[in-house]
Parts: C-alpha cells; sequence; structure tokens
C-alpha cells in the first residue's frame, strides 16, 4: 500500500477537519510538526509527502530515494527545492487559490479596525469606564470613515482584486499597481504606477509576492513617497516590508497606522521593532486560517493528489 506523510499537518488541521481522504488513498501518518533533524527519518520509504512550511531540500530527497510527489499546503512553495525535484522527477504541486476570500477579508477587518478601534473600547466599556463615564459616549481615539478614502493596492491578483471589491463597496477610491497589469479587468480601479499609487492613498495593501524585486519593497525610500498620515496594510509576505523603516515611520508620525499579519521571520522574535513601534496591529500570520479556507485548502490538496495518482497534471509546479 502506497504510504503519505504529512509532516506538519496541525496548523492546516488542529482537529476540526478530517484527514479521511487521504486515509482511502494510502497508508497515512500524520505528524503535528516536525523539525529539520526529523524530516528524512519520518519520510522514510514514503512514496506521497505533505508539507505546509516544513522545508524539504534537494539533500533530503535524495536520503528518500521513494518519494514520487510533494505536496505543498499552501501557495507559496519556496519550502521545496523545487529544481531538485525535476531533476530527480519528483512532482510537485501547491494550493494556489484557497485563501483569496479570507485573505482579502482579513485584510479590509485590519484595516477597519484602524479606523473604528472596536477592540480598544470593547476593552474600556468591560473595565467600566462607559459605566462611569460623564457622557452618554466617550471614544478616546480618533475614529476614521473610510468613504471617499483612496486605496492603493500593490499586486492586483485574485487577493487584490477580491480586496478592492470590499474597498469600492466601502465607497472608496481603488488604485492599483502591477507588473503585469490585466487590462480587461472590469471593475472600477485605476492601474497606476508605484510612485503614484504611493503618493496618493491613504491606505497602501500589499498582496503581491516575495520576488528579489519586491524584497523590502516599502523601505525609507517609499515610505517617504507615501502620504502623510497614510495607513499601510501587509498580510502577503512580511519580507515585502523594511520593518525597522516602518517602526520609524510610525514612531515619527510619517504613517498614521500599519496592520501585518506577517513578518520578515515567523514565528516573531523578541526583538523585532514592530513589536515596540506605536499604532501597529500585529496579528500571527491568520489570514488564512479561516474553517472554510482550511477546508476548501485540505479539498484542493486531495484533488492534486487524486490528479497525481490518475497521471494527470493539477497545480504542477515543478514544470
Amino acid at each position: 500500500m502506497m504510504r503519505i506523510v504529512i509532516l506538519d499537518g496541525y496548523t492546516e488541521n488542529p482537529g476540526d477537519l478530517s484527514w479521511s481522504g487521504f486515509e482511502q488513498l494510502g497508508e497515512l501518518q500524520v505528524y503535528a510538526r516536525t523539525s529539520p533533524q526529523e524530516v528524512v527519518s519520518r519520510i522514510g520509504n514514503a512514496e506521497i509527502v505533505l508539507t505546509n512550511k516544513t522545508e524539504i531540500s534537494g539533500e533530503m530527497m535524495k536520503a528518500c530515494p521513494a518519494i514520487k510527489y510533494i505536496g505543498v499546503l499552501a501557495t507559496g512553495y519556496n519550502v521545496v527545492d523545487v529544481d531538485t525535484a525535476r531533476k530527480l522527477e519528483i512532482a510537485v504541486t501547491n494550493i494556489p487559490t484557497y485563501g483569496t476570500q479570507s485573505v482579502a477579508q482579513f485584510a479590509i477587518a485590519m484595516l477597519l479596525e484602524i479606523c473604528c478601534h472596536v477592540a480598544h473600547h470593547d476593552c474600556a466599556v468591560h473595565e467600566g469606564r462607559w459605566t462611569n463615564s460623564a457622557d452618554w459616549c466617550f471614544w478616546d481615539m480618533p475614529l476614521m470613515e473610510l468613504q471617499g478614502k483612496t486605496m492603493g493596492i500593490v499586486g492586483l491578483g485574485r487577493i487584490g482584486q477580491a480586496t478592492a471589491r470590499i474597498a469600492l463597496a466601502l465607497g472608496m477610491e481603488v488604485l492599483a499597481y502591477d507588473n503585469h497589469p490585466d487590462l480587461s479587468l472590469r471593475m472600477n480601479v485605476r492601474y497606476v504606477t508605484l510612485d503614484e499609487l504611493l503618493a496618493c492613498s491613504d491606505v497602501v495593501a500589499l498582496h503581491c509576492p516575495l520576488f528579489p524585486d519586491t524584497d523590502k519593497l516599502i523601505n525609507r525610500t517609499t515610505i517617504g513617497k507615501m502620504k502623510d498620515g497614510a495607513i499601510l496594510l501587509n498580510n502577503s509576505r512580511g519580507q515585502l516590508v523594511d520593518e525597522e523603516a516602518l517602526a520609524e515611520a510610525l514612531k515619527n508620525g510619517k504613517l498614521r497606522a500599519a496592520a501585518v499579519d506577517v513578518v520578515s521571520k515567523e514565528p516573531i522574535e523578541e526583538d523585532n521593532p514592530l513589536l515596540h513601534a506605536p499604532n501597529c496591529i500585529i496579528t500571527p500570520h491568520i489570514s488564512w486560517a479561516a474553517f472554510e479556507s482550511r477546508q476548501r485548502l485540505m479539498g484542493l490538496a486531495l484533488e492534486n493528489l487524486t490528479a497525481f495518482l490518475k497521471g494527470e497534471r493539477k497545480n504542477r509546479v515543478d514544470g
């Protein structure tokens, strides 16, 4: 019977989903987490390997010659040495579309928290401050309306488009910068240069992939081109932002606020400058983690593997 190993299944399925579809395809072993030192021994003679963030290097593949298929339980697949996999004729797949709505929703949720400070005022009420207030209402942080404001979206792919639709529904103007603009797109969104986007946007949302030319795309120079008092949102890749520069811009008031669901090194390290920056919301990389999103991911992962076993290609990234 074919052997299937899942190296780090906990984040995808902490217990509210089922791996039963994979159990029907072979002998399944699910590990919650796997350290780099454990990868080779846990894969062993398995033909099928699934991973989320556990790295599988070329040397690991060579040490496990039975591998025929590596399924990445995520969109990004940089955790796998795809070049070596190609040379060894190991199929590699990813999940490109599972989290579109969840990630877009989360970007807007971060923005609304910055504008409305719901959590802060909820805590204030539960602390008794409304009960003891001299007035019938109070607020002690500035509230902001989004109607008529401009959102600039860097990367107008599936997630960027989903975010744009919500922003438009809120009455915002939407600008977009993309290396490969889709001029056939029927949305009330205007493509502009990156410099124009930065200069004109009240809110800048990052929805672009991490490539050499987008590494630290948001830095001291590009922040300097942004509107004074602008808001930055990043739930794409942490490495898109120079965190020292962002922290500095929040401290000196150049930017009104920022919200990030991703950081340059995860889990976040104690010396990350954003931890001590004012007006900075940080969440632990959970934009993708809605139940529906993870359920969709699991279904697509099963479809990818089933297609491979039938000799078909689906979401292959190994060429």
